[in-house]
């Protein structure tokens, strides 16, 4: 993004005894941006969130708002809004009570309390609940007036901690869509931390990957999906196969990856794999279809083997294919592609050259 960023981490970290919670993160956030923390457990990512909300002091770097370093400022003088994933609700005040909380310590006057009061629990579809306790309320409810207290005094920056991640299913996905929804009228800073790669997928602008306290990529969904930098993030943003074997011819476009048997991939990748060298490629399993003597591509890449296991989901099939160049999982949609495929039958399969993606370690 092209505006100047209002949130900028600078060579960041944070250890406890020998292992680094926060490893050297810089990251720049834009104005309005919906950016995801996206890793596994103990990557860093609460870390991050917490040392950006004041509630983790880092031993080393910076953390910049609107280019002024706020390391040293209290958590309640920074005036982000936070969302816990427990919530954090009073249990013996109201759902109107809690949600105004933020102002009444800031010393607001009633009668503007009143009013804002109202419009977030509007923002959230709330208002006709205003009275009720939390216990009262269904979680996904408690959510949202979480949501409605971190609004309530419109801070810039909005944080969020795997608020969603005590909702079943069902819920986690209606309410995945109200809260970008709700990004999208406010135009606030969300940064938003998840485990949950689809969730990350559906709701971001841009995603950050960690691992061990440091970044891997950064990128939108798109992006990272497509083009992933490493095996880490091929494996963790979505299913991938991966084709190891050694470049054996390249015209600086394309080149032929010696395995088994020959394949032709293109690089998406600016390096230009030397010949001899031993590479690894990373495929979706999206990408590779079942093919026949009928639909043969002649440009494309092709392998047979036995189908050994196999999945129905409702939306698609997934089957594993035991092959030359090793196992392929292969994902087709549930509809407009044919019968399924027989368990133990013997299968052709094809990908594109731009479907393998050259990859690191």
């Amino acid at each position: 993004m092209a505006s100047k960023p209002n949130l900028s981490l600078r060579a960041l970290s944070k250890r406890y005894g020998r292992a680094a919670a926060i490893d050297n993160v810089t990251l720049d956030v834009a104005p309005g941006e919906f950016l995801s923390l996206l890793g596994p457990s103990g990557s860093g990512k609460t870390s991050i969130l917490m040392a950006i909300a004041g509630f983790v002091q880092p031993d080393a770097g910076d953390i910049l708002l609107d280019g002024v370093r706020i390391n040293d400022l209290p958590p309640e003088k920074r005036s982000f809004g936070v969302v816990f994933q427990g919530y954090a609700l009073f249990p013996h005040m109201s759902v109107r009570a809690n949600v105004g909380y933020p102002l009444s310590v800031r010393k607001v006057a009633r009668p503007e309390i009143e009013q804002k009061v109202k419009r977030a629990l509007d923002l959230v579809q709330l208002g006709a609940l205003s009275e009720r306790l939390p216990r009262q309320l269904s979680g996904g409810q408690q959510q949202r007036v979480a949501l409605a207290r971190a609004l309530v005094f419109e801070p810039a920056l909005v944080l969020l901690d795997e608020p969603l991640s005590a909702l079943d299913k069902k819920l986690r996905a209606e309410l995945q869509i109200e809260l970008k929804a709700l990004h999208s009228r406010l135009g606030t800073t969300f940064i938003f931390v998840t485990h949950d790669q689809e969730e990350a997928m559906a709701m971001s602008d841009r995603i950050v990957i960690l691992r061990d306290g440091h970044i891997e990529q950064v990128g939108t969904a798109w992006e990272l999906y497509q083009r992933p930098v490493n095996r880490f993030v091929a494996e963790f943003l979505g299913r991938a196969n991966f084709i190891e074997g050694t470049v054996e011819a390249s015209n600086g476009v394309a080149f032929t990856l010696k395995t088994n048997e020959n394949l032709t991939a293109i690089a998406a990748t600016d390096a230009s794999p030397q010949l001899g060298e031993r590479i690894t490629l990373a495929l979706r399993p999206e990408r590779i279809r079942f093919v026949n003597g009928a639909n043969l591509n002649p440009d494309w890449n092709r392998v047979s083997g036995s189908i050994i296991s196999g999945a129905f989901t409702g939306l698609q099939h997934s089957y594993v294919v035991d092959t030359p160049i090793g196992l392929l999982t292969v994902v087709i949609p549930s509809f407009g592609h044919g019968a399924p495929q027989t368990i133990g039958s013997i299968a052709t399969v094809e990908w594109p050259p731009e479907a393998a993606i050259q990859i690191t370690g």
